[in-house]
């Protein structure tokens, strides 16, 4: 399911331990490093997309977490121009996604990378709060730096502001990532000034 803008409804989940850390996951046969996410059916709401692919990729189930927060709306990344099938009869060009906040509230051996016969991931860690934000690809940090934006004073709310301090760019710290480029307008809409 693609929508008009070549956007593609999707969740991303952040789950939380109760000090803070956060649930950080290796792809399959690659070297990048994630939070779980994934499209939404055409049947489903964000909640219902969040929990069938926080089972799918964690193998938790809803008992075994609590829902703190989620982003108000849609965020949006575009994907690089490299992973845009152009032969589709859609043409995907990037993600729309709702954020979840999540409390692990069950024991970490019910995390199973192995729920499904397709693993999303084949390692996980648990890192800091912000971590992903220099550590995720490149194209993804900007929706990931407006999710858990948004998302930390719930984090903040339930393990204080120790676990979840102020994000070094919120403090004045420089940002050492590359600058973003603008990018062409899609499908021949006009360019925002």
């Amino acid at each position: 399911m693609i929508d008009p803008d070549g956007y593609r409804p999707n969740v991303g989940i952040v789950l939380m331990r109760p000090d803070g850390r956060v649930f950080w996951a290796r792809r399959v046969r690659r070297d990048g490093w994630q939070f779980p996410q994934g499209g939404m059916n055409t049947d489903e709401t964000p909640v219902e997309a969040m929990y069938r692919e926080l089972h799918e990729e964690t193998g938790l189930l809803p008992e075994h977490v609590e829902i703190l927060g989620a982003t108000p709306g849609w965020l949006r990344y575009r994907l690089p121009a490299r992973a845009i099938r152009h032969h589709e009869r859609q043409v995907c060009i990037g993600q729309k996604q709702v954020w979840f906040l999540l409390r692990l509230v069950g024991a970490e051996d019910h995390l199973r990378l192995d729920a499904t016969d397709t693993p999303e991931f084949d390692h996980w860690r648990w890192v800091d709060f912000w971590y992903p934000l220099e550590h995720v690809v490149m194209f993804k940090r900007g929706v990931y730096a407006r999710a858990l934006g948004h998302l930390a004073s719930y984090a903040r709310s339930v393990v204080g502001s120790l676990a979840v301090p102020p994000n070094r760019l919120d403090r004045g710290e420089p940002n050492h990532s590359r600058p973003r480029r603008p990018r062409p307008p899609v499908n021949g809409a006009k360019a925002n000034k």
